[in-house]
């Protein structure tokens, strides 16, 4: 059975984060774009919040979203995804964006690994975010 998208009320999240608090790390540590206790925070707080792909198989995947104001524009942001045997849940961001859409957000804007254009259908690189080691 392909997995189904819950998102935790915030109420709840302290039944769920534990289960999925590794997953949301692992996005993190992938790409170093946002600290995971500030995530933790956000999402513990109820400023963002926790997505699950969940089947028989238990979580499959996790995600957390934030929706955020960009000058006059509401941003529905993607802070991290991750998660095993992307094909199995991938087509439920379609309902996040649903999500993001009722609450009258412009658009999605996923913070990630350039991958994720090859994979979204309608997504594409906007801006890039460019960095330089210094030491």
């Amino acid at each position: 059975m392909n997995p189904e998208l819950v998102c935790i009320p915030p109420a709840r999240i302290n039944d769920f984060w534990p289960h999925a608090k590794d997953l949301i790390r692992t996005a993190i540590e992938k790409t170093g774009l946002s600290d995971f206790a500030d995530i933790e925070v956000s999402v513990l707080s109820g400023d963002q919040l926790l997505w699950l792909a969940w089947s028989s198989k238990g979580i499959e995947a996790a995600a957390t979203t934030q929706l955020i104001k960009a000058g006059e524009r509401s941003l529905c942001v993607l802070t991290a995804c991750s998660g095993q045997e992307r094909e199995r849940w991938v087509h439920l961001f379609e309902k996040i964006e649903k999500y993001a859409s009722d609450e009258g957000c412009s658009a999605m804007r996923i913070y990630g690994r350039k991958g994720w254009e090859r994979v979204l259908e309608g997504y594409k690189a906007d801006y890039v975010i460019l960095q330089k080691a210094l030491h």
